[in-house]
């Protein structure tokens, strides 16, 4: 401890040396604590889902999924999420072989596809609100835009990290920090991907075809 390195310092006539002894960080503490905050993320995500389940059926004289949702739209914009979690594979391979570049590149590819992801569910929500069919409309477009808002913003999320990590690699280079974030992210990544699946699945597939 400080206080007692200095005591005997003093003791021995010599000025006395400040420094402190910590114990070593675990290498697997930062991915426990990752996969806990993942676990919360799935509780809110359950939540919004069972709201959906309970209220999805709710359309207050409105439109229904069926008058609403482009499903091949949605299932252009499900592949660029599905291409992003393989990019981003192949950024994590790249990785594990030490390759600053490459990874680099794997990680613009993946930024590029959540981007477009992005870019066609807001151009879908846009529609559906210019159609009159916004989130107050009625409790079935409110959980629809709520769960799926709330995924939207986790893939933005997500891509300003990937962003500022992609900064960090081509400053700093694949150090063992750096991998630990990718790894993180990796769990994210793939965690809003399965997610996705799930909303493709029981939103908007059941929502046409139930």
């Amino acid at each position: 401890m400080t206080e007692l390195h200095a005591d005997q310092a003093l003791q021995e006539g010599k000025a006395p040396t400040f420094y402190l002894e910590e114990e070593h960080h675990p290498e697997g503490s930062t991915m426990l604590g990752f996969g806990l905050y993942l676990m919360s993320d799935c509780l809110i995500f359950a939540v919004l889902f069972a709201t959906h389940a309970v209220v999805g059926r709710n359309y207050a004289a409105g439109p229904s999924p069926a008058d609403l949702f482009d499903l091949p739209l949605v299932a252009v914009n499900t592949s660029m999420l599905l291409f992003s979690s393989i990019t981003y594979g192949f950024a994590m391979l790249e990785m594990e072989k030490a390759k600053k570049n490459t990874t680099l590149v794997w990680m613009a590819v993946t930024a590029l596809f959540g981007i477009a992801f992005v870019g066609l569910e807001l151009y879908e929500f846009a529609h559906m609100i210019h159609e009159g069919a916004g989130p107050q409309r009625s409790a079935f477009l409110s959980s629809f835009f709520t769960l799926v808002g709330t995924h939207g913003l986790h893939v933005t999320s997500g891509i300003i990290w990937m962003v500022v990590l992609m900064a960090q690699v081509a400053k700093r280079g694949l150090i063992l920090e750096n991998k630990r974030r990718l790894m993180c992210l990796s769990m994210f990544w793939h965690f809003l991907d399965v997610v996705w699946i799930g909303v493709f699945s029981f939103v908007y597939l059941m929502g046409v075809l139930g």
